[in-house]
């Protein structure tokens, strides 16, 4: 009965941990990641299904260091943009495989990474990437988000091809550090 009582007991707090600690949800997705559960889902683009026309979203950022990045300043660039928080277990866990995406393209001028942190508390986002030991670009919005690409759930990643049109969206976590990611990127770079 006293053992029943114990592993009732652990059981019990094990949930709440996994209830009230986003870095616990976070560990357990990642792991859920490292399965392939989370794969995004990457359509080959075909060169007749890109828009002729130029996107021209009005959206204006703002990186850690003060200097303004505008929809306009990434035409004729593949552009990945992830919108996150802080606070989202989703976004934690998702994070090392935007970093590693990073890490790979980080040297590629035709492709830029973006992670705009939607709750605007930087003092807290400057200690989160500390802690996690990430240096991925980290924007801020300066304006409204565009509906086309944040709705408001969390995380959300788009992908613009070179006009700025949006070629892909994730809507929830995935795992981003395969190389279909990156062979996606490419491809869109070679889109006219």
């Amino acid at each position: 009965m006293l053992k029943r009582n114990y592993s009732t007991i652990i059981v019990g707090a094990l949930a709440l941990v996994l209830l009230f600690v986003p870095e616990a949800k976070a560990m357990i997705q990642q792991g859920l990641m490292k399965l392939g559960l989370f794969d995004p889902k990457l359509e080959k683009v075909e060169k007749s299904s890109q828009p002729e026309t130029e996107a021209n979203y009005i959206f204006e950022m703002v990186d850690v260091d003060g200097k303004t990045v505008n929809m306009e300043d990434l035409k004729g660039k593949v552009v990945f943009m992830n919108f996150w928080a802080t606070w989202c277990p989703p976004c934690i866990a998702e994070m090392p495989s935007i970093q590693t995406l990073y890490d790979k393209v980080k040297e590629d001028k035709d492709i830029v990474i973006l992670t705009v942190e939607v709750e605007g508390k930087r003092d807290k986002v400057a200690k989160f990437m500390e802690r996690k030991k990430l240096s991925l670009p980290v924007v801020y919005p300066n304006s409204s988000i565009p509906t086309d690409f944040f709705n408001g759930s969390l995380p959300t990643t788009i992908i613009l091809d070179k006009k700025g049109n949006i070629a892909h969206t994730t809507m929830g976590m995935a795992d981003y550090s395969g190389q279909d990611i990156v062979d996606f990127l490419n491809e869109l770079k070679t889109m006219e």
